[in-house]
């Protein structure tokens, strides 16, 4: 260093120095910062990504954050790549471009309630079905319901169930289903004054909400598991069904899981009644 060499060469002092060759004397004062300890950060940012393998890195910084590991994004971004944690992409099919439906929106929980089905396979190679249940406004799932075969009266006897302690809703999508459209469902929901709103056949876009559901419970859930009978199938399914609910964080909701939006949604409404 220039600076050095001028000191002990000439016999100056640091401040003489830095002035005859032009150097900021700051810069030579300049002490590096002792890097912060990330191993404790580094730690539970890999086994939360062990137990989450289908997390990327800002739902896994919410839940540091969480924990009281109030750090910067940046600093979890850094860390998440360094510890080589990046997620493989699945490879999806492309599909030709389809006509975007605007769904109508959901003002408050249990106004709308859109249900679908979705396929997958036992480690026997039997199929199974899931029956899976979305609430348009809070993203929560009040059932999934897994097994070998769901007729219609198993689908009117999960939303009996689930309306003993929710209420019922004002409308809820299907698709053109035998299950959906058959005699079961629409005398349930004619009993109970509950709209049935029917997608147009080939357009599963316009069922958006259940879709987007599905989306996430094949990939985090039907995807990492292997199941061996349809009980195994249940236990695991309802497990993932609460974890979703209850801790997954939601961009959409502002990193809030569906129970926290719901409750958070119902007490701002309950104070606004007694303004």
């Amino acid at each position: 260093m220039a600076e050095k060499y001028t000191v002990e060469r000439f016999g100056l002092s640091h401040r003489r120095a830095c002035s005859l060759i032009d150097f900021n004397r700051s810069t030579q004062q300049y002490k590096p910062k002792i890097k912060a300890d990330d191993e404790h950060i580094r730690k539970r940012l890999n086994e939360l990504a062990k137990q989450r393998h289908r997390w990327g890195v800002k739902r896994l910084h919410v839940l540091l954050r969480r924990e009281g590991i109030l750090i910067n994004h940046k600093r979890t971004e850094r860390i998440y790549r360094e510890e080589k944690l990046l997620i493989r992409m699945r490879k999806r099919n492309k599909v030709t471009s389809v006509l975007r439906v605007e769904m109508p929106k959901a003002e408050r929980p249990n106004q709308r309630l859109s249900m679908d089905f979705i396929i997958d396979s036992l480690s026997t190679g039997r199929r199974f079905k899931s029956l899976t249940i979305v609430d348009d406004f809070s993203k929560e799932s009040p059932a999934i319901l897994a097994d070998t075969s769901i007729p219609g009266k198993k689908v009117v006897e999960v939303l009996d169930r689930i309306c003993d302690t929710r209420g019922y809703p004002e409308v809820i999508t299907v698709d053109n289903g035998p299950e959906f459209s058959g005699k079961a469902l629409d005398e349930w929901a004619y009993k109970h004054g509950v709209k049935l709103n029917f997608i147009a056949p080939g357009k599963p876009q316009e069922n958006a909400y259940a879709e987007t559901f599905n989306g996430k419970y094949r990939d985090e859930c039907l995807n990492e598991n292997w199941f061996m009978t349809i009980p195994h199938t249940q236990e695991i399914v309802e497990a993932w069904r609460l974890d979703y609910n209850e801790v997954r964080p939601h961009s959409s909701l502002g990193n809030l899981t569906p129970v926290e939006f719901r409750k958070q949604f119902e007490l701002v409404t309950k104070n606004a009644v007694g303004l």
